[in-house]
């Protein structure tokens, strides 16, 4: 354990491995469980502040372990802009009301419509924008639709912003986190990722399909959707999240930091957009959900305080003895129980200090274990937050007993993909 000197002087030492991860148990439960319904991030910055007050903690190495999550703050910025600009301008919408077209009363065709948007959007502008953004859109195209069985529609949204969000690097905040801000090149990023990612997308697409297949064949009510304009201002608003996504790609290929490029284009595609249509721009700004960022800041802290009492050098430790596929499981595992970016930034920190090749196998399963539960993933619970709003109610079990068909088959699938 690395004794701090403001720690030992204010709690006995016997006191301050149990104390510390007391602490960290009961931040992290309330982010997932959100007693009285406050906001994640208040979960997570009383705990750290609980473990400075404390003397758990000094206040130098808490701020030390704020800073290294800037990189993360500044992507997860850039993309909530890109996100809310594609939300405000209906690019979704629009994007929804072709697929309903599309289809042609086939709710069937339909769900591999939607999926195949849902792999677009994840990819390029990351799981949270599928989950924020493509969700209500998907919402409001069933309603349209008057599909008899929305269920598997919205499902997949969920589903498919965990099994694609490993394909790129830009795909899941958590491939940042895991990385500590700096994954590989986008080359090497698609060597070693890319057959696994192909791998989970489509093992959970087919088995979704497959478990969904008779609310499927209910149909759809209306094979007549009217056509949706897209505005200047939305076309305007696709050409610029088009052009960041290449940027991010460029910078990922040149093994560039991701988010000081990230913020700065998604800056400029708001700016643009607000300038186009005369408008100030803090509307939209205003409009975005900036509690994440204190969260995983507060995230960051917690995951320092594990290191101060030596908690990460412990699993790094198992994580030597364990194989790939051993270590990827358990971190599906313990996404379900911690959710994601707290795993992934103790793994992330264990993998570094393991001294062994294992980041393939703990990014997948921090990437992919979330499709088990509905407590494995930030997504997942910006998914369910975007169907309250639409009045519309998912059970834990209801979700719990897909992913618990889907998420190992994937899994092994991904993991295997790996190997090759």
């Amino acid at each position: 354990m690395d004794d701090g000197g403001a720690m030992g002087s204010l709690i006995p030492p016997t006191l301050v491995q149990p104390l510390t991860w007391t602490i960290v148990a009961l931040a992290l439960a309330g982010v997932i469980v959100r007693p009285g319904r406050w906001p994640e991030w208040i979960w997570a910055v009383a705990g750290a502040v609980a473990l400075v007050a404390g003397g758990l903690l000094p206040a130098p190495r808490a701020w030390a372990g704020v800073r290294r999550g800037t990189d993360v703050y500044l992507f997860l910025a850039g993309m909530m802009l890109l996100a809310e600009v594609a939300r405000q301008e209906g690019v979704f919408d629009w994007f929804a009301a072709h697929a309903t077209r599309a289809a042609r009363g086939s709710a069937t065709r339909l769900f591999d419509l939607v999926y195949l948007l849902g792999v677009l959007t994840t990819v390029f502008l990351s799981n949270d924008a599928t989950a924020v953004v493509l969700t209500p859109a998907v919402a409001a195209m069933a309603r349209t639709a008057r599909a008899r069985a929305p269920l598997p529609h919205l499902l997949a949204c969920a589903f498919v912003a965990n099994a694609a969000s490993f394909l790129l690097p830009i795909s899941n905040p958590a491939n940042l986190v895991v990385y500590g801000g700096r994954p590989p090149a986008l080359g090497a990023w698609l060597a070693q990722y890319g057959v696994a990612a192909v791998a989970a997308i489509l093992v959970t697409w087919a088995g979704l399909r497959g478990l969904e297949r008779r609310s499927l064949r209910l149909g759809l009510r209306s094979a007549e959707v009217p056509p949706l304009r897209l505005g200047r201002g939305g076309r305007w608003a696709a050409l610029g999240i088009g052009l960041a996504a290449a940027g991010l790609l460029t910078c990922s290929a040149l093994g560039q930091r991701l988010g000081p490029p990230s913020l700065a284009l998604g800056a400029a595609v708001a700016l643009g957009c607000a300038l186009r249509a005369r408008r100030s721009p803090w509307g939209l700004v205003r409009r975005v959900s900036w509690g994440v960022l204190p969260l995983v800041g507060g995230l960051f802290v917690l995951v320092t305080a594990l290191e101060h009492t030596g908690a990460i050098a412990a699993l790094a430790a198992l994580l030597r003895a364990v194989p790939a596929a051993g270590a990827g499981a358990g971190m599906a595992v313990l996404c379900n129980l911690a959710n994601n970016l707290p795993v992934g930034l103790i793994g992330g920190a264990a993998v570094q200090g393991a001294g062994t090749d294992l980041s393939g196998a703990v990014l997948v399963g921090i990437d992919l274990g979330p499709n088990l539960s509905v407590t494995g993933s930030l997504a997942t619970l910006l998914w369910l937050a975007a169907l309250r709003r639409e009045g519309i109610a998912v059970s834990a079990g209801a979700f719990l007993r897909r992913g618990a068909v889907l998420m190992p088959v994937a899994l092994a699938a991904a993991l295997a993909g790996l190997l090759l």
